[in-house]
C-alpha cells in the first residue's frame, strides 16, 4: 500500500483481515506509527517499501491524491517496474495518461473503490468500509488479464463487488453521482453560510444534502479539476435544470418538470437491482468488450470469474 489515508488504511485493513500479507509506505511518520502501533507493517521509507514490493512481486496499490502521482510513479518506474500496479483513485483517465507517460502501462490495472467517508488520514480507516461497495476495475485495452484477476481479487477480499468499466466510462459516470454531488454539496454549504438563521433550524436534508462538503478542500479540488472535462457538461446540465426551475418560480408556475424527473429517477436508483456476472472468462476472446458491457448494464462480479488459465 502506498498511501495509508481513509482508502488506502481500509484496503490495508481489509487485506489484512482476509489473511493477506500487506505492507505499506505513508510519508507522514504520525500515520506510520499509528499503524504499527495496531500491528500493522508500515515504513515511512518510500525506497525499502518499493525495494521489497519488487523482491516478492507484490501487487502495488497506490493510494495517493492525483497531485502526488507522477512523483510517486516516477519512483516505482525506478525501483519495481515489473511489479503489477492499481490505483484507488476517484478519477481513472487522468491516472492511466500519468502511468503510460512513465512507461508502466502494461503493468496497470486502474481500480476505484467507490466507498469513503467525510474524515481522512489512517485513523478514519475501517477493514469494513468496502463491504457490499462497488469497486471499479477498469478493463481497457492494454489490460493484463492475469494482473486484472490479482486486482479483482483483491477487491473481493476486500468485501466489495467488482463492476469492471473502462477508464473513460468511469469518470463520465463519476461526475454525476460523485464529482457533482460534491459541487452541489459545497454550494448548499455556502449559500445557507450566508443566511444568519439557518445553521439554527438546520436539520435532516441540510446534513445529508451537504454531508461530503466536510471533505478535505484539497481531495475535493484534485479529484474535480482531474476530472474537469467529464463535470463541466454535467454541471452545466445541473445548471440548466436549476434555471428552468428558477424561471418557474419567477413565474409563479409548478415545478412539476424538475421534481417529478428528480423523483423519478431517485425510485429508479432505489429499485436498481446489479445481476451477477458469472459467465465470462478472464483471457478469453472479446474479454474486455464482454465485461465492460456487462458492467454497463449495472452487472457485478461477487465471485471470483475464471482464467483461461483455470479452464486449462
Amino acid at each position: 500500500m502506498i498511501g495509508l489515508g481513509l482508502i488506502g488504511g481500509s484496503v490495508m485493513r481489509a487485506a489484512a483481515a482476509a489473511g493477506r500479507e500487506v505492507f505499506g509506505y505513508n510519508r507522514s511518520m504520525e500515520a506510520v506509527q499509528a499503524a504499527t502501533a495496531e500491528g500493522f507493517d508500515a515504513t515511512e521509507d518510500l525506497d525499502a517499501a518499493l525495494t521489497r514490493a519488487a523482491a516478492g512481486d507484490a501487487l502495488i496499490v497506490l493510494a495517493v491524491p492525483v497531485p502526488a502521482l507522477a512523483q510517486m510513479l516516477g519512483h516505482i518506474r525506478d525501483l519495481a517496474p515489473q511489479c503489477p500496479l492499481t490505483d484507488v483513485t476517484s478519477v481513472k483517465t487522468c491516472v492511466l495518461d500519468e502511468v503510460r507517460a512513465v512507461g508502466l502501462l502494461d503493468r496497470f490495472v486502474g481500480g476505484h473503490p467507490m466507498a469513503g467517508t467525510a474524515e481522512s488520514g489512517w485513523a478514519a480507516g475501517n477493514a469494513r468500509l468496502f463491504v457490499g461497495a462497488p469497486w471499479v476495475i477498469s478493463v481497457d485495452d492494454h489490460v493484463d488479464p492475469d494482473i486484472w484477476t490479482l486486482v479483482m481479487n483483491l477487491a473481493l477480499d476486500c468485501g466489495a463487488v467488482v463492476v469492471p468499466a473502462r477508464s473513460d466510462e468511469h469518470d463520465a459516470a463519476a461526475a454525476t453521482i460523485s464529482h457533482l454531488p460534491h459541487l452541489l454539496a459545497e454550494a448548499l454549504a455556502a449559500t445557507a453560510g450566508e443566511v444568519p438563521l439557518a445553521f439554527a433550524l438546520a436539520a435532516g436534508s441540510f446534513r445529508d444534502g451537504t454531508r461530503v462538503a466536510a471533505t478535505a478542500p484539497d481531495l475535493v479540488r484534485a479529484m474535480c479539476e482531474a476530472n474537469a472535462d467529464q463535470v463541466l457538461p454535467v454541471l452545466d446540465r445541473t445548471l440548466d435544470l436549476l434555471n428552468l426551475a428558477r424561471t418557474a418560480l419567477a413565474e409563479g408556475s409548478p415545478l412539476t418538470e424538475l421534481v417529478d424527473a428528480g423523483h423519478a429517477a431517485r425510485v429508479r436508483y432505489d429499485s436498481f437491482r446489479r445481476p451477477e456476472i458469472v459467465t465470462i472468462v478472464v483471457g478469453e476472446d472479446n474479454w474486455r468488450e464482454a465485461l465492460a458491457a456487462e458492467g454497463r448494464a449495472g452487472g457485478v462480479i461477487r465471485s471470483a470469474l475464471p482464467t483461461l488459465d483455470s479452464r486449462g
